[in-house]
């Protein structure tokens, strides 16, 4: 008989490898259990992670519709029949890559007898209601006898229907520029823009950028906009003021403006601290509040408009021209 040769301790252990029949187990082995401290914080960081990507979100909502806590477009009112009994005459402009006209606008000439017949003032209103709206100031300073185009930003009255924004006014006041000044072959240096709440902003902004603007109206800039916002309860948790950029800034426009301004403000007015601080020349206007658009309303800015071409004005006491420094 062959003698049986011992198997070594390693040559026992891979057999048992191979055969899962010889692995020991523990008839009494339970699994492994889990701390609870673990799922507790487990669950934190998921709740704080979701609060996070939640506030995050809101900031970007807040940054993409703030517009709606300082503009307020209406497309509603109709359109009147005249301006003031004055007939206007509707023009379509500012096409689109397609050709499409974005921008409606109404020119409402003075008439061969006006008294600034070859004036015109560009009219870029505030940030409320529509151009129908303006009816009334529309044909106040119409009674002044000067040419006056006026229209409504994208978002508003009867133009597109995309919401609004500083960017976007400000190429929509650029588009009406360009449609007086190529279309009507009208010259530079005789239109004025006349800009009322945030549209003495884009008014300032549009003098900045053409030179040949001899003369800009800013009537009741708005200088109280993030404080709008910050004061909304919706904005309360938010960081408004590093997410807020609908300012329309017109201090800045205005700092460095060597055009002549006329500043119509309300005699309400807290400050005149942006107004002071623009550059000259300049006159600075303090009225009543009511009537906005009466007698010494249209008195201040028939003084400014004579001021601006002396050599071409007809009343007597017209005063010396603005010059510019």
């Amino acid at each position: 008989m062959a003698p049986v040769t011992p198997r070594s301790g390693k040559q026992t252990r891979q057999q048992a490898s191979r055969n899962p029949r010889h692995h020991a187990t523990a008839p009494n082995a339970s699994p492994e259990a889990v701390d609870p401290i673990w799922l507790l914080k487990a669950f934190c960081v998921v709740l704080l992670a979701a609060l996070l990507c939640g506030y995050l979100t809101f900031c970007l909502l807040f940054y993409q519709g703030q517009w709606q806590l300082v503009l307020h477009p209406d497309r509603s009112k109709p359109v009147p029949t005249t301006i003031g009994g004055a007939a206007f005459e509707t023009v379509h402009f500012g096409v689109n890559e397609s050709g499409t006209p974005q921008l409606t606008g109404w020119w409402i000439p003075s008439g061969s007898n006006g008294l600034y017949v070859s004036e015109t003032l560009l009219y870029l209103p505030g940030g409320d209601g529509s151009l129908a709206h303006d009816e009334p100031r529309l044909a106040a300073l119409h009674s002044l006898g000067i040419n006056i185009f006026a229209f409504d930003y994208r978002g508003y009255g009867q133009s597109a229907a995309e919401h609004p924004s500083e960017r976007r006014m400000n190429e929509d006041a650029a588009s009406a520029w360009q449609y007086l000044t190529v279309s009507r072959q009208t010259p530079g240096a005789k239109v004025i823009p006349f800009g009322e709440g945030v549209g003495a902003a884009i008014a300032a902004q549009l003098a900045a950028t053409q030179t040949q603007i001899s003369g800009v109206i800013l009537d009741s800039p708005r200088t109280d906009l993030l404080k709008i916002v910050h004061d909304d309860p919706r904005t309360r948790l938010l960081p408004a003021r590093a997410l807020f950029h609908e300012t329309f800034d017109i201090a800045a426009a205005v700092a460095n403006l060597k055009t002549a301004k006329l500043f119509l403000l309300s005699e309400s007015a807290q400050s005149l601290d942006m107004e002071r601080s623009a550059a000259e020349p300049k006159m600075i206007v303090a009225l009543p509040a009511s009537p906005a658009d009466g007698p010494a309303y249209l008195e201040q800015i028939s003084r400014f408009l004579d001021q601006l071409h002396p050599n071409q004005s007809t009343r007597p006491g017209s005063g010396p021209p603005l010059q510019q420094k």
